[in-house]
């Protein structure tokens, strides 16, 4: 993993060393929960936890057969769908000893916004990729507390940073979880409850499988992003494209959506001309 690592390594503004120590959170004999664990980042986050030596992961998912596969004494599946307020309070009740929060589960449906038939679809992605991780923060911020701190570790993306125009909604749910991010890293702080917002490029999941982006394995992501933890960054871009996007960003926002605007309608350009070759030429 040493390719994933210095990815975590290579951040713009990279935090001095005092906040490193009041950030920095140890993975090893931590407990943690994961959201969304059945698949992709989060099921990649739950591996490498195990990997990295917790004493315990709570994998949640809305279906938890799904995580029969994951075998580990360390691992207990919870049944968890983050817009359902009982499931939500029934996921904290039974994870009373967490120290480390992964708000993981989202959701990409969305393609337009003119369309109002994607309202449906937008207002889904809301409750999934924002207000499910709200809710879960509600519940768990005193749990944190009584335990240490510990630390919440949001998955958005760099879509929250700069709207990817094919997924305009979804970038949306992801700024909105960029600022609830940004939120909570200063009220929690006083409770001692370090916060991380992620913010990956293209990853190779399921979400991701239409677009004909360089991807990253969700094992190499999960790998940095607790890199990271321990190292105590606040914002993670745990992938090659995040990183060059961060640095973009943080320098100048406006350039950056520049860049994204460049690479979607090169996309586009790409995905037209595929279109109108003949059959036996795209064979």
């Amino acid at each position: 993993m040493t390719g994933a690592r210095t990815v975590a390594t290579k951040m713009t503004g990279q935090p001095t060393q005092k906040e490193e120590t009041m950030n920095a959170r140890r993975i090893e004999g931590a407990v943690a929960l994961v959201t969304g664990a059945n698949r992709g980042i989060g099921r990649a986050l739950t591996e490498a936890l195990l990997s990295r030596g917790v004493k315990k992961v709570y994998a949640t998912a809305r279906n938890p057969e799904a995580l029969r596969a994951l075998r580990d004494e360390r691992l207990v599946s919870l049944r968890l769908d983050v817009t359902d307020a009982d499931q939500i309070r029934a996921a904290a009740e039974a994870a009373s000893d967490v120290e480390l929060v992964f708000n993981n589960a989202g959701v990409a449906l969305a393609s337009a916004i003119a369309d109002s038939t994607d309202l449906g679809q937008a207002r889904r992605e809301m409750e999934v990729n924002y207000f499910g991780p709200l809710q879960l923060l509600q519940r768990l911020a005193p749990t944190l507390a009584r335990n240490g701190g510990g630390a919440v570790v949001n998955i958005g993306s760099a879509a929250g940073l700069t709207n990817l125009p094919f997924v305009p909604t979804y970038s949306a749910s992801k700024a909105a979880l960029h600022s609830l991010t940004q939120a909570a890293r200063f009220l929690l702080a006083a409770q001692g409850t370090s916060v991380f917002g992620v913010y990956a490029g293209p990853v190779d999941t399921d979400m991701s499988r239409e677009l004909a982006f360089p991807k990253t394995s969700p094992r190499d992501v999960a790998f940095a992003i607790l890199d990271g933890i321990e190292a105590g960054q606040e914002d993670i871009f745990p992938d090659p494209f995040a990183v060059d996007f961060g640095r973009r960003f943080q320098s100048s926002p406006k350039a950056s959506e520049r860049q994204v605007a460049a690479m979607v309608s090169g996309e586009a350009a790409r995905a037209s001309r595929d279109q109108e070759r003949p059959e036996c030429a795209r064979a």
